[in-house]
């Protein structure tokens, strides 16, 4: 009885926003509320810890990941009312006329760099919206867009599901961007060909272009490593999708692709884009690139520094409690709106234009805004409450050392439910780590799994789909897409299941 109480707010998500289809941020304050019911009749917290669990909840979702998503999402915002993305669109179609090329330029690496720096649907709507625009058929442009999108999910906006999973359990950030980029390697390297095929709907599509997709994985998985390893997982995805494109062009001059079913007519205008221009359009992202790099742990002189200007609070103070700090100024979501001002300018935008841009995108992000405080203060009550422990107690006893099968199916479910991979984090960061710690694993590698799976369960989720939808201007093939989704998401999660439970012996 106590596990179905401790699971009841999950179960109202899962209930309302799949078969109710009741939007998130109509769904999360009552499943808010069942957890503050549930913590204080049930698991007898004190009204006024659950209030301070509230309040740190709360914060966690305004500093960093509000912030975050929402620098992000202006940035991108911005770069539209100035024209910039127009030039990066006329860069990225001058490489190929091949639909299968455009696809894993557009779809993948930029898609990727797009996940990376914004997140939040962006990877889906541009990448998908752009290719439909070419001239591909909308449902295929959306499709091959969530294929590419899932990957590169668990190091969305400047790596913030990976930050808030570290926060929520304690463990070191990079080292839960290493386990995850190792997990989800196969799938790094496969997924470019997935995309071909799909294009083509036969292992056929793959002919002549085979050697761009795998340099295509590859160009993409090396970067990540290596950046996750050292830096941790702020800029993988972006490094990544950066050597992707690059990897691209390079390939396409070195394999010339010269299939005549899939060539694509009147991408060009024939004009040109300078450097300059190509400069001054990227130059938001650019800024963005190196600030975060030069702030990273690579640079200790400069980071320590700004890391201690920051403030530490006690927001709660019951069983469990650790203090939390806002870190001012050494913080992705700083450093994103300052870069997306500077390029602004440079662009030609004046102040009050681009404060228009921002309160634009905040008042269009206003129920997303509901939806991540309200998940994320249910996460930390029932963490607090101890209802996630219950739940983990009870998956550990069911599952016992086959647990790890079945970690990364759990953090596909939090995306399925939130539509985020950072909520899907919080929701069950603890209880992974909780069950990982039952069975006696490494709980970094298990904590990692739910970062994993969220990567499949972005694929499924009813958010990302309708955001495809919107993208492509096609409205009703919502189930269409679902039904795609689904073939390639069942796959996926089987596989990482595997992966997380053979390869729980290499990092123990």
């Amino acid at each position: 009885m106590l596990f179905f109480i401790a699971l009841s707010p999950i179960l109202w998500l899962v209930l309302a926003l799949s078969i109710l289809k009741m939007p998130g941020h109509k769904a999360c304050p009552i499943a808010l509320a069942i957890a503050l019911l549930a913590a204080v009749l049930i698991q007898h917290m004190e009204p006024g810890q659950a209030a301070m669990a509230v309040l740190e909840g709360l914060a966690l979702a305004c500093w960093p990941i509000l912030l975050v998503i929402v620098a992000a999402i202006f940035t991108y915002n911005l770069s539209l009312h100035t024209g910039g993305m127009d030039t990066i669109k006329q860069l990225l179609t001058a490489v190929s006329s091949d639909r299968r090329v455009l696809i894993l330029l557009i779809g993948w690496g930029f898609g990727g760099f797009l996940e990376g720096m914004a997140g939040f649907g962006t990877a889906i709507a541009i990448p998908a919206g752009m290719l439909a625009g070419l001239g591909i058929q909308p449902l295929l442009a959306a499709s091959v867009c969530l294929v590419a999108n899932s990957v590169p999910t668990a190091y969305g906006s400047i790596g913030i599901p990976l930050v808030t999973l570290g926060s929520v359990t304690g463990i070191d950030a990079a080292q839960l961007a290493r386990y995850t980029c190792l997990q989800l390697a196969p799938l790094t390297l496969l997924c470019p060909f997935l995309m071909v095929v799909v294009t083509g709907k036969s292992l056929r599509a793959l002919r002549g272009v085979w050697p761009i997709a795998l340099v295509a994985g590859t160009a993409f998985l090396l970067p990540e490593i290596l950046v996750a390893s050292f830096m941790g997982p702020d800029l993988a995805v972006v490094a990544g999708s950066i050597g992707a494109m690059a990897g691209i062009v390079a390939a396409v001059r070195c394999f010339p692709v010269t299939e005549p079913e899939y060539q694509m007519e009147g991408l060009s205008d024939g004009k040109r884009v300078s450097f300059s221009q190509g400069l001054t359009a990227c130059l938001p992202f650019v800024l963005i690139f190196f600030l975060l790099l030069f702030t990273s742990k690579l640079l200790p002189a400069v980071h320590d520094p700004l890391n201690l200007i920051r403030t530490t609070v006690q927001i709660y103070d019951g069983g469990g409690n650790h203090p939390y700090t806002f870190t001012w100024i050494a913080t992705p979501g700083v450093l994103i709106l300052l870069s997306a001002f500077i390029g602004g300018r440079v662009q030609g935008a004046g102040f009050g234009e681009m404060l228009g841009v921002l309160r634009h995108t905040v008042v269009n992000l206003r129920f997303t805004v509901l939806t991540i405080l309200t998940v994320i203060a249910t996460a930390e009550v029932m963490n607090f409450s101890g209802m996630t422990h219950e739940i983990a107690d009870t998956a550990v006893q069911a599952a016992g050392g086959g647990y790890p099968m079945l970690a990364a199916f759990i953090g596909s479910v939090g995306t399925f439910i939130t539509g985020s991979a950072t909520s899907s984090c919080v929701l069950f960061g603890k209880l992974q780590v909780d069950s990982a710690m039952a069975i006696q694993a490494d709980a970094a590698w298990i904590a990692a799994a739910n970062a994993t799976g969220a990567c499949a369960g972005k694929m499924i989720s009813p958010q990302s789909i309708a955001i495809a939808v919107a993208a492509i201007g096609a409205p009703g093939s919502d189930s269409q897409l679902l039904k795609f989704a689904v073939r390639s998401y069942a796959p996926f999660i089987l596989f990482m299941g595997a992966v997380v439970y053979l390869g729980q012996a290499f990092v123990h």
